[in-house]
């Protein structure tokens, strides 16, 4: 296995290509040059009257915040502030707000309200969350996290976005490895992961991050949260290198091989790992938690409690998947699908067979339930949940529900994808969320997660094997 770190400044490169939901594809070379239409009297160099200051200077991780703030203007004047990053195959996300100077010619994002544009309101972030692609159906996906994405902000003056004189300009790289993380490709037995290792010396507490239905490898929320102290093993099932291209059924031996090859690392502090999965990769992880060893906490984003899309074996045992039924799928006036309804119901016979029986795992769970997710019934199910758990004797799951926020809950501050192309059904699906209550549900739900695993992955419990 070769490893890299992160370093403070890397090189462009060229960079594996992506599906819509970051599964290698291909390649394609790196864009990091953004290019915002001109403002008025900029086409020559234009003459900088104002500072814009940005803290951290230079760069910063992803899920860190960033303090905004312009000085140097005339008391009260208005402005125009605006944002745009390139992705790595050339799509333009771009945002702008309208602000008032105060009587000192100051401006402090965290201050001072938008007036309007692409968001309303106090916002210090909102030049981010609030980005939209310049193609319709495209959502923000970190496909290299060994490469920041490149941000450009601008000050213009007045309340035109495209029409004022520019009056300053900061470039500032958004990073997806803290310095001093370390990425490591794993491809040990059957296993086909990435390790990312946190800074430091000794041992950290281990997770492994699972996504969803759409296949592949995805990277950037391991790679942050490793810099939050954690050792993370972002893991693919499948449609990548020689995996299988499609889900058609699921063998837990094989991640019970991802588990064992997590705690043997030296970097790692056992007995036991954590687990962290979303969508399809949620109901993953919770057999996972139900039939292995070594599981510990289990947190999960927006997922089902049933066993779903495939079957699952583990040692002679075999756990149907709960079904679908196609002619409950809507088709809104948008032409988007919305698949909320399309799932048979797991308390129903005869798809009650492939409920996991959660009551089997040694930890915790978490849930994360975004309360307007139009892929799943997420609500329901960590009802179905806690219901379950307690009928067993076991302890209520800690549950945390996110009004106004859709299916794709990601770490702080990309923008919400309320719809795009699913990469293996081929159709634009529909997501949900309202931007502004699912921005801050991102930021809320990633600080929960790690509150979750810090307490639970530092604890010393005993290792106990989990009945089949």
């Amino acid at each position: 296995m070769a490893d890299s770190t992160a370093k403070a400044r890397p090189t462009a490169r060229d960079l594996p290509e992506t599906d819509q939901d970051g599964s290698t594809a291909g390649q394609a070379p790196l864009r990091t040059r953004v290019e915002l239409p001109k403002a008025s009297g900029s086409s020559s160099s234009p003459s900088i009257m104002a500072t814009l200051s940005l803290e951290p200077a230079g760069r910063s991780c992803w899920d860190e915040p960033l303090s905004i703030a312009v000085r140097g203007l005339a008391p009260e004047q208005p402005v125009t502030l605006r944002a745009a990053l390139r992705d790595e195959r050339g799509a333009l996300f771009r945002s702008h707000a309208r602000y008032r100077a105060d009587p000192h010619g100051e401006l402090d994002l965290a201050r001072a309200p938008a007036l309007g544009g692409s968001f309303a309101g106090l916002e210090p972030m909102g030049l981010l969350w609030a980005m939209e692609p310049d193609r319709p159906l495209w959502r923000l996906i970190k496909r290299d996290v060994q490469t920041p994405f490149v941000v450009e902000l601008e000050v213009l003056d007045g309340h035109e976005p495209d029409g004022g004189r520019l009056l300053a300009r900061a470039v500032h790289e958004r990073h997806f490895m803290a310095p001093g993380v370390r990425r490591v490709p794993v491809r040990e037995g059957r296993v086909r992961a990435t390790l990312f290792l946190p800074s430091g010396k000794g041992r950290f507490p281990g997770i492994i991050d699972l996504f969803g239905s759409s296949g592949g490898l995805c990277e950037y929320r391991a790679s942050l949260l490793a810099g939050h102290g954690f050792a993370v093993l972002a893991l693919a099932y499948f449609r990548f290198e020689d995996l299988p291209e499609y889900l058609s059924d699921v063998h837990l031996e094989y991640f019970e091989e991802a588990v064992a090859f997590l705690l043997q690392h030296p970097k790692v502090k056992g007995p036991n790992v954590g687990l962290l999965g979303f969508s399809k990769g949620g109901d993953l992880c919770l057999s996972m938690a139900a039939f292995l060893r070594n599981i510990t906490a289990t947190a999960i984003i927006n997922a089902c409690v049933a066993n779903t899309i495939a079957p699952l074996y583990y040692k002679g045992l075999s756990v149907p998947d709960l079904g679908c039924d196609i002619t409950k799928q809507k088709t809104m006036e948008s032409g988007l699908l919305d698949l909320g309804d399309i799932w048979n119901n797991p308390l129903e016979e005869p798809h009650h067979q492939s409920l996991i029986p959660l009551e089997k795992a040694q930890g915790p769970f978490l849930f994360i339930v975004g309360l307007d997710d139009h892929n799943w019934k997420s609500e329901s199910y960590a009802h179905i949940a806690c219901r379950r758990l307690q009928a067993h004797g076991k302890g209520r799951p800690q549950i945390i529900y996110y009004p106004e926020t859709g299916h794709c809950i990601d770490p702080p501050y990309f923008p919400l994808s309320r719809a795009s192309v699913h990469a293996v059904l081929g159709e634009a699906v529909f997501y949900g969320g309202e931007a502004r209550a699912h921005s801050r549900a991102q930021v809320d739900a990633w600080q929960q997660i790690q509150t979750f695993f810090q307490n639970y992955l530092n604890r010393e419990i005993p290792e106990k094997r989990s009945k089949i």
